[in-house]
């Protein structure tokens, strides 16, 4: 079997991928869109497009009805969610299933098991995975909650179990933090995500972010090695890399291979990210979440890999099964992945959309750049503001930051402030040079450099 015609149910720089990633395996593919997006480089790369509603995403990228509708009346037989939108909807993937075409991606009751954070702490801890430290299940109520802190002390952790993107979390240092906090994720949990259940977990001090990627066809299951994702600002990444310099070569293999041990128990099938955060201190590694879909980052995994993972993900959904053996997966060099958003780093990082104007892309050896730009194409204040990822791949990292500054240098997106200048002066850090970082050394480094970086913005 090998998928025909593939819509994509997304937009912007992963939409583009995921085209791209099709026609070279020959699918025709089929491009959505709101009114705000009608001359996105998507729309025109597609073999067909159609318009699925107003601007606002719940009328458009989040409406199921009218994706689906679009797939039957272009002859569509999958649908690619891309990541964001409606990727990790459990619903959405039984609604495609149910219309008799192919979901890429994991089952509804994989998502739905995964997607529900305590759910996943219990998978993951029943299939030997290390978890952090903290309640196995929901708690009820705030007076639970209590109980639990005689276990964990602070700080501690309050989250979404129906959470995700930052969102429903607060960390406690203190009892007062802590009566404050959670009724707050509460609150901002339900009008998130319609869920207000909340679990807890021991926060674990200078942590960093290392997540496996791994493939799965519902039987079996791979990885293809790590990455690192501990600079972040307001728990959004903005900086990754391949492989991790923390990781020992027994650190690795025991990481990656408990990600496999999930994937497998879990019966996964397709592209997905298993999330972790690695203690410096005592070199332990606890689970936080799996992401069953395709993630921003991805391109640094492919440049150290060389495997395509969109198109292995394609190949799996049309029922060929796991191509690859571990023994095929192997890692070289090191990769970096910067994303550039359309927003001012001189303003708190206020979105700046608009229209593109002169845009200069670097060329050269070991350089990538997934976007969605193309002079004069608009910018609408409607989504999530990223432009588009540089990518670098050297033979250490050393060089590899060398290679990512002179990109930035080269490259030019005329029209709008973007958040260039933050990655020109963190490729120039000691500190961010030497891997010294956690996943909250950002934003301090952020408190101590604002104004350089507002001395340094685009003109």
């Amino acid at each position: 079997m090998m998928l025909e015609r593939l819509l994509v149910a997304n937009r912007g720089e992963i939409a583009v991928r995921i085209i791209r990633a099709a026609r070279d395996l020959g699918i025709s593919t089929v491009a959505v869109h709101s009114d705000a997006d009608a001359g996105a480089l998507h729309v025109q790369i597609a073999d067909a497009a159609v318009n699925i509603g107003p601007p606002a995403a719940r009328k458009s990228y989040l409406n199921t009805e009218a994706i689906l509708q679009a797939a039957a009346a272009t002859g569509c037989d999958a649908i690619h969610p891309g990541y964001g939108f409606l990727a990790e909807n459990p619903g959405f993937a039984d609604a495609v299933a149910a219309a008799g075409m192919v979901f890429v991606g994991p089952s509804g009751d994989a998502i739905r098991l995964m997607g529900d954070k305590v759910a996943a702490r219990s998978a993951a801890h029943a299939a030997g995975v290390p978890v952090v430290p903290g309640s196995m299940g929901r708690v009820a109520d705030i007076g639970e909650a209590r109980q639990l802190l005689m276990e964990t002390g602070f700080p501690v952790m309050i989250k979404a179990a129906a959470g995700g993107g930052g969102r429903g979390i607060r960390i406690a240092r203190n009892l007062t933090e802590f009566e404050s906090g959670f009724p707050q994720a509460q609150a901002e949990a339900l009008a998130a995500f319609g869920d207000g259940g909340l679990y807890m977990e021991k926060v674990v001090q200078r942590a960093r972010h290392i997540e496996v990627q791994v493939l799965g066809d519902g039987t079996d299951a791979i990885h293809c090695y790590e990455r690192e994702c501990s600079l972040q600002r307001r728990r959004q990444k903005v900086w990754e890399e391949a492989p991790s310099l923390a990781l020992t070569d027994r650190a690795r293999d025991e990481l990656c291979a408990s990600a496999v041990r999930l994937a497998r128990a879990v019966g996964y099938s397709g592209a997905g990210t298993v999330e972790y955060l690695y203690d410096d201190l005592s070199g332990a590694f606890f689970f936080i979440e799996m992401n069953t879909r395709i993630q921003v980052e991805h391109p640094v995994t492919e440049m150290v890999t060389g495997v395509d993972l969109v198109a292995e993900g394609l190949r799996i959904a049309a029922g060929e099964g796991l191509r690859l053996r571990q023994s095929d997966i192997r890692v070289q060099g090191h990769a970096i992945e910067v994303r550039l958003n359309a927003e001012d780093p001189a303003r708190d990082f206020a979105p700046c959309p608009g229209t593109v104007g002169e845009l200069r892309v670097p060329g050269g050896p070991g350089l990538r750049f997934d976007s969605m730009l193309y002079p004069g194409c608009q910018v609408p204040p409607f989504y999530d503001s990223l432009l588009g990822k540089l990518i670098v791949h050297a033979e250490d990292r050393p060089a590899a930051i060398r290679r990512l500054s002179r990109a930035l240098s080269e490259l030019s997106i005329g029209g709008m402030k973007t958040t260039k200048p933050l990655f020109v002066a963190l490729a120039g850090d000691p500190e961010l040079q030497a891997g010294a970082v956690h996943t909250r050394w950002l934003e301090g480094w952020l408190e101590r450099h604002a104004g350089r970086l507002a001395a340094d913005m685009e003109p």
